[in-house]
């Protein structure tokens, strides 16, 4: 979901012989007349036989040569009239076992990686493994541009309460190319804030803010510009002087290693720190072996992935951080979950336990290339977080979940979300 989350679109809510004729048995009679020993006269005609009997045989030579496939398509040599017809054959038949034998080789790692993924996703989760009251949600653009009223506040308070979400990253951008950010763009973000304050005390409102970079097409936000990154800080200033929490920042597709997002976060949280407010990002997923996102970004132009290196040194740069675990090409179930429990403990690895870690569910139904509603389910997600985190660091304190999102949310995610994680 790379492009909607960083714009807050809420689009989303496979000849044979005849026998007749050439009897042997028909031909003896006129084979067997020599032996009546006429006189001389006879003897051209004891010679007939001689003539007549290989075509009394050719149904014999001929029948063999038909059913025999050998002889039909010999596999080297002349072909039955002397020509070299197998060659070709040959050729073709090497094509197509080479051609297998590619796509064999092709299909061994991926085959093997599902198989691992599907046992990463057995066994059970650790007691205890369930909320700790630090879970987010983003929401969407309508919360801050005038579309919601007071009676959606309280519905949103109503399901937020007896849950372990204590955090929403709303819609309040996007970022302009150049970092600034039009007020235009959040009209009603005090009555929001003041409105869910009211009505659900405790919960925390970020202002999320994102844009595209300019990191695979001309066209975007160019992080390498100072006065860009410069441009980033003031408007987060400016959301903070609204009445905002928080900042929640979703810049993508951000290559791993980007040392000027580094430098735009470190600027970021000297802000933040000094406002008494959180500084929280979306991250990329983290390699699933080492080094693919090279191996992906040269393939395809697009690296996806995060070293689990970066991953770190961003997640010491930030009070959350929140893993866009979705959006993952898994084709099942299982192998979702398995790649949600890798991603887990991937991340926990690297996070200082001062950092709120948190992973992406997906609260959100599409079919498409990389993404499949079957496979990646709320259920197999919660699952997944819940074996890593049981599996690396079960006591883990600072850990949530974040779910994407509000406005394409079906009441089987908030069940699944709830049975699964809140208990």
């Amino acid at each position: 979901m790379e492009t909607d989350k960083v714009t807050g679109t809420e689009a989303k809510e496979p000849e044979g012989t005849d026998p007749e004729g050439t009897d042997p048995e028909a031909a003896e009679p006129e084979a067997k007349e020599p032996e009546a020993k006429e006189p001389d006269t006879a003897e051209p005609e004891a010679k007939e036989p001689d003539t007549a009997e290989p075509e009394a045989k050719e149904p014999d030579t001929a029948a063999p040569e038909a059913a025999d496939p050998e002889a039909a398509e010999p596999e080297e040599g002349a072909g039955p009239d002397g020509s070299e017809q197998p060659a070709p054959r040959r050729r073709r038949r090497r094509l197509r076992r080479w051609a297998l034998g590619g796509v064999l080789l092709l299909l061994a790692p991926v085959l093997a990686s599902q198989i691992a993924l599907g046992v990463n996703y057995l066994g059970d989760p650790a007691d205890g493994t369930y909320t700790r009251g630090k879970d987010a949600i983003w929401l969407g653009h309508a919360w801050v541009d005038g579309r919601k009223t007071d009676a959606d506040v309280e519905a949103l308070a109503e399901r937020l309460r007896d849950t372990g979400m204590r955090d929403l990253y709303v819609h309040s951008g996007p970022l302009e190319h150049d970092g600034t950010l039009p007020a235009s763009a959040y009209p009603r973000a005090a009555w929001f804030i003041d409105a869910i304050h009211r009505e659900a005390p405790g919960v925390r409102v970020q202002a999320w803010l994102g844009d595209v970079l300019a990191s695979e097409s001309p066209h975007g936000m160019r992080l390498e510009k100072a006065g860009t990154r410069a441009a980033v800080v003031r408007s987060a200033r400016q959301i903070l002087d609204t009445g905002f929490e928080g900042t929640h920042f979703d810049l993508e597709p951000l290559h791993s290693g980007d040392r000027n997002y580094l430098t735009l976060l470190d600027s970021l949280r000297d802000l933040t720190r000094s406002r008494g407010a959180q500084l929280s990002v979306a991250a990329h997923q983290i390699d699933p072996v080492p080094g693919f996102h090279s191996f992906w970004g040269t393939t395809t132009g697009h690296p996806k992935w995060w070293s689990q290196r970066f991953f770190g040194q961003v997640a010491r740069r930030v009070d959350q951080i929140a893993v866009m675990s979705y959006d993952t090409l898994q084709p099942l179930e299982s192998t979702y979950g398995g790649y949600v429990a890798q991603q887990t403990s991937l991340a926990l690895e690297v996070t200082p336990p001062s950092t709120d870690l948190l992973m992406g569910l997906p609260f959100y139904k599409e079919n498409r290339f990389g993404h499949w509603a079957h496979a990646e389910t709320v259920a197999a997600a919660v699952r997944g977080v819940r074996l890593g985190l049981s599996r690396t660091d079960a006591d883990r304190k600072n850990f949530g979940v974040a779910a994407y999102v509000d406005f394409a949310a079906s009441e089987t995610d908030w069940t699944a979300y709830e049975k699964g994680w809140v208990r």
